[in-house]
């Protein structure tokens, strides 16, 4: 039985504030996980309205956490913390994507990376997308005694 990874952080795309927004969150909270997100840069104010409407719901409290801010001064503390066990990158700057794939192999976390130019897309409803934020225990049993 796949186990949650734990936290994840995500990189929200630039383009697509609140549905791309949407899209990277929902498949880190849907495995149990705890997600840290770093809202578009430019865009900001729609993950503002959606913490909003979380904080609302019946999603329990430090489940989602979102951070505003640029997103190139804060990756290196994200993908670099000790405590972050994966990424999830939707940002399309190369630099970021560089910047997460060396961080990330400090404690061997997974990153995953998915640019997209369109996020209502047929693709982004994919949930193996699930997947990438869950751990496979292997058990072990004895035969024959």
């Amino acid at each position: 039985m796949p186990d949650p990874t734990g936290i994840v952080g995500i990189t929200a795309p630039e383009d697509s504030p609140l549905l791309g927004l949407v899209s990277v969150m929902a498949p880190v909270i849907a495995g149990g996980n705890v997600c840290i997100i770093l809202s578009s840069t430019t865009k900001p104010l729609s993950a503002v309205s959606f913490g909003e409407v979380l904080h609302a719901s019946d999603v329990p409290g430090g489940v989602v956490n979102i951070l505003t801010g640029h997103q190139n001064e804060m990756i290196d503390h994200l993908s670099s913390h000790m405590d972050v066990n994966g990424i999830f990158n939707a940002n399309r700057s190369s630099e970021i994507r560089k910047q997460i794939d060396e961080n990330s192999a400090l404690n061997v976390k997974r990153s995953t990376h998915i640019v997209s130019e369109d996020w209502s897309e047929d693709e982004h409803e994919n949930p193996y997308y699930i997947l990438n934020f869950q751990e496979t225990k292997t058990t072990w049993h004895p035969v024959g005694v």
